[in-house]
């Protein structure tokens, strides 16, 4: 699976982008992220404020109770505003 990381989360995670064997007991989101904080603590800081983390699944917005099964792409970016 492909793991991309924009803008502050890319910033503090060191990368822009990962491919990652995903074991199949990780099946949404939030269990990803568990996932991938555990492999490295730079991740772990990225992503460590789930209250504001924003995710797609295969370019699409979710939740972080979205499955990721299945899925090609996760990526992970800070609230977005409009002007």
């Amino acid at each position: 699976m492909k793991i991309l990381y924009f803008a502050r989360i890319r910033q503090i995670a060191g990368r822009n982008m990962e491919e990652v064997d995903v074991p199949p007991a990780v099946t949404t989101v939030g269990e990803l992220i568990d996932f991938l904080s555990a492999r490295d603590p730079s991740v772990a800081a990225a992503l460590a404020e789930r209250r504001t983390l924003r995710a797609a699944v295969d370019q699409n917005h979710v939740a972080l109770e979205a499955s990721v099964a299945g899925a090609r792409e996760v990526a992970f970016f800070p609230p977005v505003t409009g002007g």
